[in-house]
């Protein structure tokens, strides 16, 4: 597999330096791509970015993904209007751990010589003096060279405009001598002789490649991917609550199918590319079987499984479709009862909920009871409407249909404390017993 011919058909490319093909084509190539552990999670949007990791093993080459323990504690001035809030120690090697988690999932790491690896950048910056830095790095790079790039020059220029309150400190300006430095040592120690990342990177990617090239007379080289943005040209990876994250503790995995199943169409035909594995004949015939007959979300519903089954399991992929199901119409009270209490949550998160005590709960006398004066009139404003609506077959608890105002209440509590209740097609309300 090319590499670049990959990436390309993907829409994956976005720019990379002259050599860099023939590079690739010599043979096996070490590359690496930096994650700082600003979060204990990645999200989607970084995701996209490991797919080039993914990519790059695929093509035979070695990935080499570097969690920068040491970087992360600065700050990356790129695409950024304000200076990173710094993260003590603790909380780093916290966030570390979780993402080297997340990256075993996607890279091989024992296939032989193209065998992923693991760095942290904290292990060679630890015992580098401030002065033996600004000696043996420092020394390299002119100011005018590290003004000169885009990350730089826009927040100096904004600042100075009074665009942004905020300024560049020297902190963050440091960073790309520091990046570039995690290039060199990787180019010295590991034998890399690429680094890849967002096309937002390009500045400081190649700072590393000219630090190889004045301090060791090396050739390096750099390729960068598109940046993946929405539709409307923001960037992608967040929600209506926040980012999308890869850990089911923050997102969790029904919330997580969700985001893909509800790409519009063309959003979904573009990234298909970017975040499945699928080869082209099989995506080519997918996006054809869509646009036959859009309103069946083919596309969605193939990004959305692979993608689920690939960062949670095929089991919450499962349990992400049933309860998907659940809000129309569809699923019994065995489906219910097979839904994690969290995942149960995530489906009923938007509908009204309601908290009842364990003792009104049991002595409410009958069903109308419960779902007007015991739930407060949340649900029905009096005991009348709720017969009424009972009598005319328009209401349901845990998915079985209420057979008469007067049936004694002898529902199972779903996880021991929730019931579902539906009035009509569409009101859902989600009762707590506590």
């Amino acid at each position: 597999m090319n590499l670049i011919e990959e990436l390309r058909w993907r829409g994956m490319l976005h720019d990379f330096m002259p050599g860099t093909e023939e590079q690739l084509a010599s043979g096996m190539t070490a590359g690496y791509i930096g994650f700082d552990p600003t979060a204990s999670s990645l999200h989607i949007g970084n995701l996209a970015t490991i797919m080039l990791l993914v990519q790059l093993q695929r093509a035979g080459h070695k990935p080499l993904a570097l969690v920068g323990g040491a970087t992360g504690m600065i700050g990356d001035p790129s695409g950024k209007s304000a200076e990173r809030n710094l993260l003590d120690e603790e909380t780093l090697r916290a966030n570390q751990e979780g993402i080297r988690k997340q990256l075993e999932k996607f890279l091989d790491f024992n296939c032989g010589a193209n065998s992923a690896e693991i760095v942290n950048n904290y292990d060679w910056f630890k015992e580098f003096s401030f002065l033996g830095f600004l000696r043996e790095v420092g020394k390299h790079l002119t100011v005018n060279y590290m003004m000169a790039k885009d990350s730089v020059k826009k927040r100096i220029s904004a600042d100075e405009e009074g665009d942004r309150a905020e300024g560049l400190s020297f902190t963050e300006f440091s960073y790309q001598l520091i990046q570039g430095y995690d290039f060199y040592h990787l180019y010295k120690n590991k034998g890399v002789r690429l680094q890849m990342g967002a096309s937002d990177q390009w500045g400081n990617i190649t700072t590393g490649t000219e630090l190889i090239r004045r301090i060791d007379g090396g050739k390096a080289f750099a390729l960068v991917g598109k940046l993946v943005t929405k539709s409307d040209g923001t960037k992608f990876g967040k929600s209506e609550g926040g980012n999308v994250w890869l850990d089911a503790t923050l997102t969790s995995p029904y919330k997580f199918y969700q985001f893909w199943l509800n790409l519009s169409d063309e959003e979904a035909e573009k990234l298909i590319k970017v975040y499945t594995l699928l080869p082209k004949e099989e995506i080519d015939a997918l996006t054809e079987e869509h646009r036959q007959a859009p309103h069946l979300r083919i596309l969605q519903k193939a990004l959305a499984k692979d993608v689920t089954i690939r960062v949670h399991s095929e089991d919450d992929y499962i349990s992400a479709v049933e309860a998907s199901e659940i809000l129309f119409g569809k699923g019994d009270l065995e489906t219910l009862r097979s839904l994690r209490e969290d995942i149960l949550l995530s489906v009923f998160e938007g509908v009204p909920q309601i908290e009842v005590s364990r003792t009104s709960f049991q002595e409410a006398a009958t069903v109308s009871d419960l779902l007007s004066e015991i739930t407060g009139g949340q649900i029905f404003d009096s005991k009348g409407e709720a017969k009424r609506m009972i009598k005319n077959g328009g209401v349901s608890i845990n998915r079985q249909k209420v057979q008469g105002p007067d049936e004694e209440v002898k529902y199972d509590l779903l996880q021991q404390k929730y019931l579902v209740v539906q009035k009509g097609k569409k009101n859902y309300y989600l009762i707590t017993v506590n």
